[in-house]
């Protein structure tokens, strides 16, 4: 059982957090609070796998709290934040504090909604608990097995190898979930100014990648945005598909572009690093560089191997390096990747093989 404790501020956030948890088998509550300074009374007693954190919080903030915990007791944290656009920035501040994921404060709604909310949230837990030895320096030994809902068939079908035209210009798509902001990060600050156009997909809610895409863009010497649809993929420019929505990446004539879309849940994730993976091996091919980096699940794998299979080389972030090695461990085991290499090698071999 993974144990889980939530410090929240909002009566109706811990039940709701604590309901939706209580539905998976392998999650129990250990524990909530209201605010920061019961939560470390109720710590020094108790000690869960997870921590879920709100940012805005009396008596101490969350940001202040996070610090506290990774000084004293450090545990994976995940961040439940609102929308709001100064919310996600301390959400971003957060994850470079040591917070391991980011989930959105989970709202009554319909039961569609509730559902998909449920699977985002417990699957966010399982990843936070695998990563807690990069967090505390602990073992561990378990697995988890991730059964995707749905895969890109709903958004793209599947296509045959070559029914491309070929083209000379190059484009990078790169998927990622936990640990990824940080992995991302050191990848596009390694780039140069003339580094080929690049599509991302991180899992991240909405609303916090833009927030993402604006941290990014002011610390590298490449432009990076949040993608909207119909953005052109140009050399010097990474575009991070916008939480909550499918990116593809179409092509007319010589011209690369961004199509961004409503659509279910693919591998679990919206956006989908699997629809992402498709559209390029549709549309670019050979021309396309795939890189799979950390991140808990299989999304990305079915999507890699159409890649390769389509002339792409494809790239997979090591274990080592990973703060979560199944998505890359997955990708491996289907025969989708090229090379192997930790994460300060990417940028390097990315470029070669995108000349």
């Amino acid at each position: 059982m993974i144990k889980v404790f939530v410090v929240d501020d909002s009566a109706v956030v811990r039940e709701t957090l604590s309901h939706v948890l209580s539905t998976d088998p392998e999650i129990e509550i250990s524990g909530t609070a209201s605010d920061p300074l019961i939560a470390m009374k109720k710590l020094e007693t108790i000690t869960p796998d997870v921590l879920i954190v709100d940012i805005e919080m009396p008596r101490m903030d969350g940001l202040s709290f996070l610090r506290h915990i990774m000084q004293n007791k450090p545990m994976p944290v995940i961040i439940c934040s609102s929308m709001a656009e100064d919310g996600s920035l301390n959400a971003l501040h957060a994850l470079e504090y040591g917070a391991v994921e980011i989930i959105q404060k989970p709202k009554l709604g319909t039961r569609h909604f509730i559902e998909e909310s449920k699977i985002m949230i417990c699957d966010a837990v399982r990843a936070a608990y695998m990563s807690r030895d990069k967090v505390s320096r602990k073992t561990f030994s378990g697995t988890f097995s991730v059964e995707p809902k749905l895969n890109a068939d709903v958004i793209l079908p599947k296509s045959t190898p070559n029914s491309f035209i070929e083209t000379t210009e190059k484009v990078v798509v790169v998927g990622a979930s936990t640990g990824g902001t940080e992995a991302l990060s050191v990848f596009l600050q390694s780039l140069p100014p003339d580094s080929p156009g690049i599509v991302i997909v991180q899992h991240m809610p909405e609303k916090f990648t833009a927030s993402f895409a604006e941290r990014l863009d002011s610390l590298c010497r490449i432009h990076v945005a949040e993608a909207k649809d119909n953005d052109s993929v140009v050399r010097g420019t990474a575009l991070i598909a916008p939480g909550n929505k499918h990116t593809l990446l179409k092509r007319s004539g010589s011209r690369y572009f961004v199509e961004v879309r409503d659509g279910p849940l693919v591998s679990r994730h919206r956006p989908s690093v699997d629809v992402l993976f498709r559209s390029a091996a549709r549309y670019a091919g050979k021309n396309a560089v795939g890189v799979i980096m950390t991140g808990m699940g299989d999304d990305g794998a079915r999507g890699l191997t159409e890649m390769h299979d389509n002339g792409s080389y494809t790239i997979a972030q090591d274990e080592k390096t990973c703060v979560v090695f199944g998505m890359p461990q997955e990708a491996i085991k289907a025969g989708a990747v090229d090379t192997v290499l930790p994460l300060q090698d990417i940028a390097g071999d990315m470029l070669i093989h995108a000349r």
